[in-house]
């Protein structure tokens, strides 16, 4: 089994320029927690994520207003990623390592093309599979707490 048998293709994505209520609106649109966000260039590179996390961490509880911001004040980069061709193993041993609930997938160009999520593996994967990545990326550990916000 791979990624391409996994994921949800063609996630919503926004570009920087995006207000966080429009991110937001998203999530709420698509029942997601993590919106790509790509460069306004050529509207597809993946440069980021931001998930319902980032902007809760990164704007309220900082004493921001996020009605003010935009995706650029709050998205996560670097972003670990996966191929339409990694294996389901590889792919959870990504997202335990990383301890993300989310992995974008994109093609060989950069481009987003597909996500994969806890939700994802839990309704696809083996039942085994499924419940030992819920307790390895659930697992406390002393990584920043950036790092773990996917």
């Amino acid at each position: 089994m791979t990624v391409n048998d996994l994921m949800t293709p063609n996630p919503a994505c926004c570009t920087p320029d995006t207000l966080l209520r429009d991110v937001a609106k998203m999530m709420v649109d698509c029942d997601c927690g993590e919106i790509p966000v790509v460069s306004q260039s050529d509207g597809n590179h993946l440069i980021g994520v931001i998930t319902d996390r980032d902007i809760v961490c990164r704007t309220l509880a900082e004493g921001k207003d996020p009605l003010q911001l935009t995706a650029r004040d709050c998205l996560s980069s670097p972003v670990v990623t996966v191929m339409p061709w990694t294996s389901l193993e590889e792919c959870c041993q990504i997202m335990e390592t990383n301890q993300i609930r989310r992995v974008p997938v994109i093609d060989r160009s950069g481009a987003i093309c597909g996500i994969v999520s806890q939700a994802d593996i839990a309704e696809r994967a083996p039942v085994p599979k499924s419940a030992e990545l819920v307790k390895e990326i659930s697992r406390h550990t002393d990584a920043p707490s950036h790092a773990r916000v996917h």
